[in-house]
């Protein structure tokens, strides 16, 4: 593959993974408590990061790059996930896809605040049908379901956790590799979660095996791979563009939902799906003036 093309397929690969990553929770979410799918989620991504990055002799990431895993992990992984899980249990299903789709907004105004990442027409378009087409898709799936305030509460203290976590990550990615700062960031996560710990005891000892299954799977691919491969991306361009990259999870969660559960989707919803997906194509595209004048890829896979 060429190295030009790595950023765009690590991004890809992120999305189809956070996006199958619903059906895992809808299993393992029936039998595990928020804080408990959160914290053994955490742990499986930990453990396998560790093991990678013990034979790839990563180290330590440098002092200088702390700062943004500590509030990466604990935001991020910690109170986004314990937020979701919890929040996805007080609303329907469509309701925290619609709240918490506010998150790419808040990384492209926060990311223009403090990090200084340009909002280009384009971009800003692309958010808007996108964000259009998460609404269309959420108000879809809502069906008979209940939205009361404590839910609504919990999936916006999710999105903004999620934004936070990835302003604070960028500038942490300029100092260490993406491997080491997706290791110790999902380690704090799990250490944040440690008071869940005897809830997860509970939970395994009484959950079937499909939900633990579940929930490995969660740690495994959504986490350990899908959060690196992210870190990689984010590296490589502005936190803005990723964050309205995520806007294709929508739609990829409508197509595994057909394919997997046999929940065949309404036309609002695949007009939805498909409003995601064009937004995202008009927010990380690029005028063609500034393609022609844009100067060649370095080479050096350090680059950011």
């Amino acid at each position: 593959m060429h190295p030009s093309t790595r950023p765009t397929a690590a991004a890809a690969l992120t999305v189809v993974l956070w996006a199958s990553a619903f059906v895992g929770i809808r299993s393992a979410g029936a039998h595990y408590s928020p804080g408990a799918l959160a914290l053994g989620r955490l742990l499986a991504g930990a453990l396998v990061l560790g093991a990678i990055c013990a034979v790839r002799r990563e180290g330590w990431p440098p002092r200088e790059a702390w700062r943004g895993i500590v509030v990466s992990g604990v935001l991020w992984f910690g109170v986004y996930m314990v937020a979701l899980n919890w929040g996805e249990q007080q609303v329907d299903a469509g309701t925290a896809a619609l709240v918490v789709n506010i998150g790419p907004i808040l990384v492209a105004l926060l990311s223009a605040r403090f990090l200084g990442d340009p909002l280009p027409p384009r971009l800003l378009a692309g958010m808007a049908v996108s964000f259009a087409g998460a609404v269309a898709v959420g108000f879809s799936m809502s069906g008979e379901g209940s939205a009361d305030v404590v839910g609504v509460v919990l999936c916006v203290i999710a999105a903004i956790g999620y934004a936070c976590g990835v302003v604070a990550q960028k500038p942490a990615l300029g100092r260490a590799s993406a491997l080491q700062v997706t290791t110790f960031g999902c380690a704090i996560g799990a250490v944040a979660c440690l008071p869940f710990a005897g809830q997860l005891v509970h939970d395994v000892a009484h959950a079937p095996a499909s939900a633990t299954l579940n929930m490995l799977y969660l740690g495994v691919f959504p986490t350990a791979l899908a959060f690196t491969t992210w870190a990689y991306a984010l590296a490589r361009t502005t936190a803005s563009r990723m964050g309205a990259t995520t806007y294709a999870v929508p739609a990829l969660v409508v197509l595994m939902s057909w394919l997997v559960l046999d929940e065949v989707p309404g036309l609002i919803t695949l007009g939805g799906g498909a409003l995601c997906l064009a937004g995202v194509a008009v927010a990380r595209s690029r005028p063609r003036y500034a393609r022609e004048s844009a100067p060649a890829p370095v080479p050096s896979e350090k680059r950011l």
